[in-house]
């Protein structure tokens, strides 16, 4: 008797035709659920990637086919025990999904000129990005420092609104300082870290030079985020919080 096709199945075989790995948000995109007999099949996918032995995490909102190992963290050079190699495709993971994100909602999207060659996934952050260059949306000395920020969403005025710095290792203090340069403008401020640095950051951020800007300044984990970036595409049906 042929085995019967289950959902299992047509997650496995979206992933194998993008190379044993997708994001939850491609996942959503593109697991075919029509024949599904479920009115929460995005809950459904995230279930089995978190309870199935076939699936394994790489990151928040990140998972691969257990058989394609091997193959797959080669692809994105990590080597569990290379503490470097980690770091960089890290902070290049979520920088790509605060682009991504900004992208889906028409905003337009800046990563510094050190950073565009740099891998997302299987593209250059330069190629996800929307801008090649950043705007001269004011004086030249703050944009200079602009240029530095990881993640930069513009509107169509090309005005900033919203930055974002990735901590995953670094001092998260360079970000508030950065920050503090930029408060002037009508914009969001994000710290991007794992959420074992929540108390670093409200150390940080509670600190007298730092009071014109804490009312301004968000502390985003990557669970928060990579959940954000997954939500996007089940139809906008959650609201943001970013």
């Amino acid at each position: 008797m042929a085995k019967k096709h289950t959902q299992v199945d047509d997650i496995i075989e979206t992933m194998q035709k993008n190379g044993g790995y997708a994001t939850l948000a491609y996942l959503n995109q593109n697991v075919d659920t029509r024949t599904w007999k479920t009115k929460t099949p995005f809950e459904s996918i995230r279930c089995y990637l978190q309870r199935r032995d076939e699936f394994f995490k790489i990151q928040p909102g990140l998972w691969a086919l257990a058989n394609y190992r091997e193959s797959v963290l080669k692809k994105f050079q990590i080597k569990e025990n290379e503490k470097d190699r980690i770091e960089t495709f890290t902070h290049s993971y979520y920088q790509g999904l605060i682009v991504d994100i900004g992208n889906m909602k028409n905003l337009k999207t800046y990563v510094p000129a050190q950073d565009k060659n740099k891998l997302f996934l299987d593209k250059k952050l330069g190629q996800v990005s929307t801008m090649t260059d950043i705007p001269e949306f004011t004086y030249p000395k703050i944009t200079n420092r602009a240029k530095t920020i990881d993640t930069i969403w513009f509107n169509e005025r090309e005005m900033p609104t919203a930055f974002y710095e990735v901590e995953h290792s670094t001092n998260i203090i360079n970000s508030l300082n950065k920050f503090f340069e930029l408060q002037d403008f009508r914009a969001r401020f994000c710290i991007v870290a794992d959420k074992k640095r929540k108390n670093e950051f409200d150390d940080k951020i509670s600190r007298s030079i730092y009071r014109p800007i804490k009312p301004l300044v968000n502390f985003v984990d990557y669970e928060t985020l990579a959940s954000q970036h997954s939500k996007m595409a089940e139809l906008f049906k959650d609201p943001m919080i970013l």
